[in-house]
């Protein structure tokens, strides 16, 4: 009778669980543990899609920010690649495709930077925010030279002189290619329509931060 009793209980509570989660799907109705929350870390960087499947369903928050580099696991499966779980993130109907890392780098920025275009497709098709304050998306794809990304993210409406943040020194995109070196990504953004006029916080041009750039080289 007894172990009759407590069946119910947990029926009713896994009941009361599929409610909650399907009226409220933001709230978070089971509490992971430490380790689980370790383990699922590790799995988005291993690419351990069914692990990572498993520990949702326990009650990971699939929007928790990683203890180890303060990234949300789908900023950190960007940055490793790990495309089966970065799909089964992006399918959870509690995941926040623009939570940011502790760092503000989202996962749209990430992919960006890491040139890696089907998650940069998989994320916008989703409705990554390709425009966001300061550093954006395309800021990265302009640093890593990645023109396909860069048309991507122009194509979806991102604004070409973007500005960083006034203490980042206030770079476009443009700025960005020309100080990491990639004339042709400075080419392609000049032709989208990037101002070489605008200065940064140093009064200097993306032509002036090309050759201070090369000077240091």
């Amino acid at each position: 009778m007894m172990q009759r009793r407590g069946f119910l209980r947990l029926t009713g509570r896994s009941i009361l669980a599929a409610m909650l989660l399907s009226a409220f799907p933001g709230a978070a109705v089971l509490a992971a543990t430490p380790q689980q929350i370790s383990d699922f870390f590790r799995a988005v960087q291993m690419d351990d899609a069914a692990t990572v499947k498993s520990l949702l369903a326990a009650g990971v928050n699939p929007n928790q920010q990683n203890p180890v580099g303060g990234e949300p696991a789908l900023v950190l499966a960007a940055r490793e690649g790990s495309m089966r779980v970065l799909r089964v993130l992006l399918d959870h109907p509690r995941i926040q495709i623009d939570a940011p890392a502790i760092n503000g780098n989202t996962a749209l920025m990430m992919a960006a930077f890491k040139r890696n275009r089907a998650a940069a497709e998989a994320l916008v098709a989703r409705g990554a925010a390709v425009n966001r304050p300061g550093w954006t998306p395309l800021h990265y794809a302009a640093a890593s030279g990645d023109e396909d990304i860069a048309r991507l993210l122009i194509k979806r409406g991102a604004k070409i002189d973007a500005l960083s943040p006034p203490a980042s020194g206030s770079y476009t995109p443009l700025m960005m290619a020309a100080r990491e070196g990639h004339p042709d990504m400075v080419a392609f953004l000049t032709e989208q329509g990037a101002n070489p006029k605008l200065a940064n916080s140093e009064g200097l041009t993306a032509a002036q931060i090309a050759d201070k750039a090369r000077a240091k080289r």
